[in-house]
C-alpha cells in the first residue's frame, strides 16, 4: 500500500472501472457497501464518497429492480477507456526520434482557477514543466492531451506544438529538472515493496480465494493506476540509470494476471450482475 490511505472515492472508481463497466455500469448502494466493507470502508464513508463522485459528474443515481443505486455517467466512459490504455498498456519508453509535444498557455489573472486546472491536468497527463506556462511531453501524448484539454474546456487557453529538441543544453540533464524523477521513483518503489511479496506468494499458490483476490486486487490497482500518468514513458536514453519502473510494472502485471478474474467473479457473486 502507499504511505497515505487510499481514499474511498478512489477505491470506488476502481471498482466501477475494473468490474462494473463489464457488468452494465450500475450497482446498488447496498451491494456497493458490502463490497467496500471488505476493503475496510464503512457505509457512511461510502455514501460520502458517492456524493462527491455524483457532484463531479462521474456517477448518476438510478433505480433498478426496486433498488437504489448509481451508474457511471456516459460522459466519463471515454475517460475510463483512456485510462485502460494507460494503466494496462506496456508503457514502452518513447522513441527519442519521435519528438515532443509542447503545451504553452497563458491564463488571465481573473481566471487563475483555469491556470491551476491546466497545471494539474498537464501533470496528470505526464507533462514535465520547463518554465511558467511551458510544458513538455513525449510526442505520442499529443492525442491524449488534445482530447483531454478539449473535454475539460481548457483548449482555448493552450497552444499545442509538435516539436523536436535542437540545442543547447544536455537534454538528459535538462529533463531531470523538468520531471520529478525522485518522486516518481519513490512511488514505484513503494508499489514494488508493497506488492512484490504478494506476487511471490501468488506464484506458489495453487488456488486463490475470490474474496481474498478482491481484497488485494482493488487497493493494488488503485495504487498502480496513478503511476502511468505521472510517468510519461520518456525515452530510455534520458532516464536515470537506476530507473525502477520496469520492476514495478512486472509486479503489477503478475498480480493483475492472477487476481483480476477471481476478483470479478467475487463482484458478480455479491451483486448478481452479469458480465
Amino acid at each position: 500500500m502507499s504511505d497515505s490511505p487510499l481514499r474511498p472515492s478512489s477505491l470506488i472508481n476502481t471498482v466501477y472501472g475494473a468490474f462494473l463497466r463489464r457488468a452494465g455500469g450500475w450497482i446498488s448502494i447496498a451491494d456497493l457497501i458490502v463490497l467496500m466493507a471488505e476493503l475496510d470502508v464503512d457505509g457512511q464513508a461510502v455514501r460520502s464518497a458517492i456524493s462527491r463522485l455524483k457532484k463531479r459528474g462521474i456517477l448518476e443515481p438510478e433505480r433498478r429492480r426496486g433498488a437504489n443505486g448509481y451508474r457511471l455517467s456516459p460522459a466519463v466512459h471515454p475517460v475510463f477507456d483512456e485510462g485502460d490504455r494507460r494503466i494496462f498498456g506496456s508503457l514502452e519508453p518513447a522513441d527519442l526520434a519521435d519528438g515532443w509535444v509542447m503545451a504553452v498557455f497563458s491564463v488571465p489573472e481573473s481566471e487563475r482557477s483555469h491556470r491551476y486546472q491546466l497545471r494539474t491536468r498537464l501533470t496528470w497527463l505526464g507533462f514535465g514543466n520547463i518554465t511558467s506556462g511551458v510544458w513538455l511531453a513525449p510526442g505520442r501524448l499529443l492525442d491524449d492531451a488534445r482530447t483531454t484539454l478539449d473535454r475539460l474546456g481548457l483548449s482555448e487557453y493552450v497552444h499545442l506544438f509538435a516539436s523536436r529538441y535542437v540545442a543547447f543544453s544536455d537534454l538528459r540533464t535538462s529533463v531531470s529538472s523538468w520531471w520529478d524523477f525522485p518522486a516518481i521513483q519513490a512511488q514505484y518503489a513503494a508499489f514494488t515493496d508493497a506488492y512484490a511479496p504478494i506476487a511471490e506468494r501468488l506464484t506458489r499458490q495453487e488456488d486463490t480465494d475470490d474474496a481474498e483476490a478482491f481484497r488485494h486486487y482493488v487497493p493494488m490497482l488503485t495504487q498502480w493506476r496513478r503511476l502511468p500518468y505521472l510517468d510519461p514513458g520518456l525515452p530510455k536514453e534520458l532516464l536515470p540509470d537506476d530507473w525502477n519502473a520496469v520492476a514495478a510494472r512486472q509486479v503489477f502485471q503478475q498480480v493483475h494476471g492472477v487476481l483480476a478474474e477471481p476478483s470479478f467473479r467475487h463482484v458478480r457473486r455479491v451483486t448478481g450482475l452479469e458480465g
